[in-house]
């Protein structure tokens, strides 16, 4: 591992107040986000992830990155039983529904319980409960005895474990690299992220037609518990940790009029509510595309989550190069997704169709790397939990009406109509903000 460049600007210029004076909600006046860290020259390319030079951090992307791979490998077996033992596209969209259902109906109290007891007792908790529910799901597959209510069951029992790992995880990063290497380490995760989509994908599609997808929900259990275990294996006193929030009335709404008064938290999270909704079920598409139009198979299928991963791998590791974060950055990965995806409802090939999702999961981790990056940076730590929590709720919470409003598409208008509505909407709406922010250089 190489040794660390001289020191990077702080995650956020913004001036950190006393954590002394969130706990009491009702009278803080929190400062207005200063300038966004902006990197002095580009760092060299074997720096470009240096926040794995911290040794807890390091350990934690390891553990992390086959978590994802197992987690991909998970979704990928678990969408395309539903899609055969159901023979409905939208039974697929129900699916994601009830996963994602949860975080948007209680996903602030996710945030409010992140910032107020230990992130990585949060996520070793998470960790084994997912571990459980895949071997719920491993075991029944096996056995031949799975039918789509249990998919729906547990789907909805993993849902209420996002809800308090999503929040924990976005602010336990903090803790493991400091503001220093904040920014550098979600470009790290989300490369991680996208390496899993790659690679995951692949394998259940190869498990799918050779073994079956059983054996995807079993190494997705081994995955978790290897992820708990990695959790109380890291270096406490290297961790930068951050006193509780003291419990008090009004911590959710005070959490809300917070990031809605910051343009650089309220138009990313604005931003995300419509790409989740609309863009984000991307592999519920996916899979209509694979059996009703190429018709390629489970096989195929894979193949069409590994080109939108290898897109967005290279927007994650462009992401880690970022010398600063702007709005436009934002509006424009958003708006750029959605005219990609627009652009392929309509390709009479398969090698095109595959171009297409490629260049679209660039843009879209574009997007979404550089929204998180900014309403981090742009929360105070204090109440970081409780903002990151709003976030994930419009983004993932957003796809549990996206989902089978996608799959419902697909299945009575077609694949291809689907196709267009997911993508138009998002440029439309990326465009039509950009005009109003053009008009508000203030914001």
């Amino acid at each position: 591992m190489t040794s660390p460049s001289p020191a990077l600007p702080s995650a956020s210029s913004e001036p950190q107040p006393s954590l002394a004076a969130f706990s009491q909600p009702s009278r803080p006046a929190f400062p207005p986000t200063g300038p966004l860290a902006v990197a002095a020259e580009r760092l060299p390319w074997r720096h470009t992830f240096i926040s794995l030079s911290v040794p807890n951090f390091r350990m934690f992307a390891a553990a992390h990155f086959v978590a994802v791979v197992a987690l991909w490998m998970q979704r990928i077996a678990q969408d395309w039983l539903v899609l055969q033992l159901s023979g409905s596209v939208t039974a697929v969209g129900v699916t994601v529904a009830l996963q994602f259902a949860p975080v948007l109906l209680l996903g602030p109290w996710g945030g409010l319980v992140a910032d107020r007891f230990s992130k990585r007792r949060l996520l070793q908790i998470c960790a084994l409960g997912a571990a459980t529910c895949a071997a719920g799901l491993g075991t029944l597959a096996l056995t031949g005895a799975l039918a789509v209510w249990h998919v729906y069951g547990i789907a909805l029992v993993l849902g209420l474990v996002t809800v308090l790992d999503q929040p924990a995880r976005q602010v336990f990063v903090n803790e493991l690299v400091g503001p220093r290497y904040l920014r550098n380490a979600i470009s790290v995760n989300s490369t991680n992220f996208q390496l899993g989509a790659l690679i995951g994908p692949a394998v259940a599609g190869w498990l799918l037609t050779a073994v079956g997808g059983g054996w995807a929900f079993v190494v997705n259990a081994f995955a978790c518990c290897g992820t708990a275990v990695m959790l109380s294996l890291l270096r406490k006193d290297q961790l930068v940790v951050a006193p509780p929030t003291p419990a008090a009335r009004g911590m959710l709404r005070e959490a809300v009029a917070y990031a809605w008064r910051k343009p650089t938290i309220r138009w990313p999270w604005v931003m995300a509510g419509v790409v989740s909704l609309f863009a984000m079920s991307l592999p519920v598409l996916l899979a209509a595309y694979a059996d009703h139009v190429f018709a390629v198979g489970a096989s195929g299928y894979g193949l069409l989550n590994t080109m939108v991963a290898v897109g967005a791998l290279t927007g994650a590791i462009a992401s880690a190069r970022r010398l600063q974060l702007r709005l436009r950055t934002v509006v424009g990965g958003a708006g750029l997704y959605g005219a990609m995806l627009a652009a392929a409802a309509f390709a009479p090939s398969l090698p095109l169709f595959c171009a297409l999702v490629a260049v679209s999961g660039f843009c879209a981790l574009t997007f979404l790397t550089s929204a998180n990056q900014m309403v981090q940076t742009s929360a105070n730590v204090g109440i970081r939990g409780r903002v990151m929590s709003l976030y994930t709720m419009v983004l993932i919470g957003g796809q549990a009406l996206g989902g089978p409003l996608l799959g419902a598409l697909a299945e009575h208008l077609g694949a291809h109509l689907a196709m267009l509505v997911s993508g138009a909407v998002p440029a439309v709406a990326a465009f039509g903000l950009a005009l109003w922010l053009r008009r508000r250089p203030a914001e």
